[in-house]
């Protein structure tokens, strides 16, 4: 592996430019190419992006130019529309390179099996962007809940929302572009959850649809075997207060707004003070992720210790219940 990470990213909208902001803040890092299916759009994001050395970024018209120089890559970064990412993955994947794939993985749990399938056939890396389980303030919280700091946990109540303008032709409301709440932001309620209590044994959910037929909004509860409860939300309807609240028998964790990208948690007990935790950030957040990967690539590894294909599977699987169970179909 050379002595920085060589990067490419693959599909050049708003959260591409996102991550790159964040990637070059990272010393380990080399965006070495930008790929896009519109050679203009390539050439202006790459001109953004100049390498340590002064040199731009290869601006590639095609995805397929990507697999061309796979001896000059060790990772590609996915960020197209989901509806897309099954058949960019296998793209990368054949073509011998290492992903970083965005949320959600695929548009259902075939799509996961057949990427992560070919991942582990060619023991090539492959990982969900869930950018979340990399944030301080999740870790943080993962570890006063693993050393017993709030008791048992009884109760998960986390929400994602904002009101967005109903457009049928936008990516939030087009099932052709896997429009809908549940896979857009609801993914990040299940994903607390699933990180705090696992797989649950019982799930309900009710969704409110939009003409075109993707959820607005998305109501879940999940039971699991131990008798914890989670209560989750997504919604384009309305903006709520984003949070992620962890009650337990001796206490309780906040993730303050907009928990998936906090920067802020604090630990509540009973006759103590608030014990409040702020991890301050220059960046949007993705160097956390981005700096796992290459923490794994360099460690020779073929799937991340914190995020596994185990995990996405699981995660897709709820995602799949949620959408069985409140009438939410895609074509």
């Amino acid at each position: 592996m050379p002595t920085k990470i060589r990067w490419a990213i693959l599909g050049l909208g708003r959260i591409a430019h996102k991550f790159a902001s964040d990637l070059v803040t990272l010393s380990d890092a080399d965006l070495v190419a930008v790929a896009s299916t519109d050679q203009a759009r390539a050439d202006e994001f790459a001109a953004q992006y100049p390498r340590a050395d002064g040199t731009l970024p290869r601006a590639l018209g095609t995805y397929d130019a990507l697999t061309a120089m796979a001896d000059d890559i060790d990772v590609v970064y996915i960020a197209t529309r989901h509806v897309y990412h099954r058949a960019n993955t296998l793209l990368c994947l054949n073509g011998g390179l290492a992903v970083l794939c965005e949320k959600p993985f695929g548009m259902d749990i075939g799509d996961v099996n057949q990427m992560l399938g070919v991942a582990e056939a060619r023991q090539t890396f492959l990982m969900e962007a869930l950018w979340s389980r990399f944030m301080p303030t999740i870790q943080q919280a993962k570890s006063w809940i693993d050393e017993g700091a709030i008791g048992k946990v009884l109760t998960i109540k986390a929400d994602f929302g904002f009101k967005a303008d109903y457009d049928p032709n936008k990516r939030l409301f087009n099932k052709e572009l896997g429009g809908g709440s549940l896979l857009d932001i609801g993914i990040y309620p299940l994903f607390i959850s699933y990180l705090i209590n696992g797989m649950p044994t019982s799930l309900i959910a009710s969704a409110t649809l939009a003409p075109t037929g993707a959820d607005e909004q998305c109501g879940m509860v999940l039971t699991y075997s131990n008798g914890a409860m989670a209560v989750l939300n997504s919604t384009f309807m309305a903006n709520t207060e984003n949070l992620a609240l962890i009650y337990g028998t001796e206490g309780t964790i906040r993730i303050h707004g907009r928990f998936h990208e906090s920067t802020v948690v604090t630990l509540e007990r009973p006759d103590a003070e608030p014990v409040t935790q702020t991890y301050e950030r220059s960046t949007n957040g993705y160097n956390y992720e981005a700096q796992h990967v290459m923490d794994c690539l360099n460690e020779g590894l073929t799937e991340s210790p914190l995020w596994s294909h185990a995990d996405s599977r699981n995660l897709m699987t709820l995602l799949d219940d949620v959408r069985r169970a409140a009438g939410i179909s895609y074509e």
